[in-house]
């Protein structure tokens, strides 16, 4: 799967949120300052392009829908920072994390006890 860029996340991010838009509606949804219509449309077939969105006919215009699930997404992108900043190291990735954001051991047994709810499903 591909990398996207940050500003095709951002467009990704609203259209996971929104299921489903047009270029007007994803603009709406962004923060000021807004970007020119023509930028957003572009962003949107680069993300055609890489087989993140597709799009159906409304009328004149195009109703956009993502076609790769966010949580696919995440996971590649997880995989890929732990591959390419911490060897492959969950353990390494999760120390990390962990001294950078000050968490303690309490902390830490939450983390456990909802991975092995997630394990036990």
């Amino acid at each position: 799967m591909k990398q996207l860029t940050k500003a095709e996340e951002e467009i990704m991010q609203i259209l996971w949120h929104l299921k489903e838009g047009n270029v007007a509606t994803i603009i709406e949804k962004m923060p000021e300052p807004k970007p020119a219509y023509n930028t957003v449309s572009t962003i949107v077939r680069i993300l055609e392009n890489k087989d993140f969105v597709d799009h159906r006919q409304k009328g004149k215009g195009y109703i956009y829908f993502p076609i790769v699930a966010k949580e696919t997404y995440s996971n590649q992108s997880m995989t890929q920072l732990m591959n390419n900043y911490f060897n492959g190291s969950f353990k390494s990735m999760v120390s990390f994390f962990m001294k950078k954001n000050d968490l303690d051991s309490q902390d830490l047994e939450k983390i456990l006890k909802e991975i092995n709810k997630e394990e036990e499903k």
